[in-house]
């Protein structure tokens, strides 16, 4: 189930949303430039590690660039490949846009920040003593998902249906990111961060409450004696 775009318009533009977008691809495009990407080098250096993370090893010299907690940041907007990089920012496409303009361009921008926070540490959780470098935006884009389907559930989703006859249906994003969030648990393995994946996402779906709240009591109206 491929989602195509979402019949959700918004207010306004989702600036924070194609900031974020062309911060990835540019970063990904300098990624493609340096001989340590080639090399695999450049993930050990700004991906996140969780045994490097916990203190558990530490990178050798010539690998290590930043600091361990800044590599939380870092490894948000690397992509390990062209697949991972377009799949996660058509996702981020077609879903973001509304959440900003649900919260807001500030507090869209910590809200994402805090779910790929979240996304990481549940993966870092998953095994303390893994090696293995993670980066993308996955974690935090399924925080993005997680508030879609808690403020939007009943919004129209275009999707493709690959199976044997090729299908294009509109169907609720109730059951376009249900399905993506169980699709998580089914794939586990081959070396993707699932559990940041649905880190992630519980993450955001937990997160957005709060901030409809802040939101809603900001741009509540106050009535006086003149209404």
């Amino acid at each position: 189930m491929i989602p195509l775009k979402d019949d959700n318009p918004t207010s306004g533009q989702p600036t924070v949303t194609y900031f974020l977008i062309g911060i990835c691809v540019v970063i990904f495009f300098i990624q493609l430039g340096s001989e340590s990407y080639r090399t695999g080098q450049l993930f050990y250096s700004y991906g996140l590690i969780p045994s490097v993370l916990m203190g558990h090893d530490q990178l050798p010299t010539d690998l290590y660039t930043v600091p361990a907690y800044m590599t939380i940041f870092s490894s948000m907007f690397m992509h390990g490949g062209w697949i991972h990089l377009i799949g996660n920012m058509w996702y981020m496409k077609i879903f973001a846009d509304n959440i900003e303009d649900n919260l807001g361009s500030r507090n869209f921008i910590i809200f994402y920040i805090l779910c790929g926070i979240g996304a990481a540490m549940a993966q870092v959780l998953m095994d303390t003593h893994s090696q293995i470098p993670m980066v993308g935006a996955s974690g935090a884009i399924g925080g993005v998902l997680g508030a879609y389907l808690i403020n939007h559930p009943n919004a129209k989703v275009l999707v493709l249906i690959p199976y044997i006859i090729i299908t294009i249906i509109k169907i609720r994003a109730l059951y376009v990111l249900g399905f993506w969030f169980i699709l998580q648990f089914i794939s586990s393995g081959g070396g993707v961060a699932y559990a940041a994946h649905i880190g992630g996402f519980v993450c955001g779906m937990v997160l957005i409450l709060f901030f409809n709240k802040k939101v809603r009591k900001k741009t509540k109206i106050i009535k006086g004696p003149w209404s």
